[in-house]
C-alpha cells in the first residue's frame, strides 16, 4: 500500500518507472497494489487519479476528502477480481454511502471532470512551481522543490524553521503548513487563479526576504524567536 505521490511524508514523488515495477514486483509475488488517494486523487495532481500520471492503475484504490468537495465520505475502489472476493456485510464505512455523502460526491466528481477543474489544476499547478522556482534560485536555503499540479513542496535545510516561515505567512493572510520540519507544503483549493497563486508567491517571498535581511543584520526577524 503506498501513495503515488507522499503528502505528510514530504511531498515525495516518486522516479517515472517507480510504480510500474512496483506493480510487476506485486504481480509476480501475488501480492495486491494499493493505492492510497485520499490526499493527492481526485484532480489534486492535475489528472483526476494522481497514478494517471504514471500509467499504472492499482488492485484496490482509496479515496476520500475531496471526493465530496468537503462532506465527509469514504470510498475503496477495487477491480473485478477482487471485489468479487466480497459479499454482503464484508466491507463497511460509516461515511461510505449514505444519501448525502453520495449526492455531494456524484456533484463534486462531475464538476471535477466536466468544470475545467483539471484544467485549472494544471494551469495554476505550473504558475506555482514557476513562481516558486524563481523563489527556490534566490535562496539557497531551499534545497528542493518537488510535487504535481497544485500539491508542491519546498525543502528548506537546518538554518531555517519552517514552522516559524508558516506562522508568518499566517500573518500575513497565506495559509499554508510544514511538514517534517522543513518542507513547506502549498496545496490550494483546484479552483485557485493565477492571480490568487502571484499573491501567494508575493507574501512567501516577502517572509523571506524579511527573514534574510535579520541575518544580515545580525538580527533574526520578530518571527524567528
Amino acid at each position: 500500500m503506498v501513495e503515488p505521490i507522499q503528502g505528510e511524508g514530504g511531498v515525495n514523488v516518486p522516479a517515472d518507472d517507480y510504480l510500474a515495477k512496483l506493480k510487476g514486483l506485486c504481480g509476480e509475488h501475488g501480492v495486491l497494489l494499493i493505492f492510497d488517494e485520499v490526499q493527492v486523487g481526485m484532480g489534486r495532481t492535475g489528472t483526476l487519479f494522481a497514478c494517471e500520471n504514471y500509467g499504472v492503475a492499482p488492485d484496490i484504490m482509496t479515496l476520500a476528502k475531496g471526493l465530496a468537495g468537503g462532506v465527509a465520505i469514504g470510498a475503496m475502489l477495487a477491480t473485478d477480481e477482487v471485489a468479487g472476493a466480497f459479499t454482503p456485510g464484508t466491507h463497511a464505512s460509516t461515511f461510505g454511502g449514505n444519501p448525502l455523502a453520495a449526492s455531494a460526491g456524484i456533484a463534486a466528481l462531475k464538476t471535477i471532470i466536466n468544470g475545467g477543474v483539471l484544467q485549472n489544476c494544471r494551469a495554476a499547478g505550473d504558475r506555482l512551481y514557476e513562481r516558486l522556482d524563481r523563489i527556490k534560485e534566490k535562496y539557497p536555503f531551499i534545497k528542493d522543490l518537488r510535487g504535481k499540479g497544485l500539491i508542491l513542496g519546498m525543502e528548506l535545510d537546518g538554518a531555517v524553521n519552517g514552522a516559524d516561515i508558516v506562522k508568518e505567512c499566517l500573518k500575513r493572510g497565506l495559509l499554508i503548513n510544514c511538514i517534517g520540519d522543513k518542507t513547506l507544503r502549498f496545496i490550494p483549493a483546484l479552483t485557485v487563479s493565477e492571480k490568487e497563486v502571484d499573491e501567494m508567491a508575493g507574501i512567501l517571498e516577502g517572509v523571506l526576504e524579511d527573514l534574510v535581511d535579520g541575518w544580515s543584520n545580525n538580527n533574526p526577524p520578530p518571527f524567528c524567536e
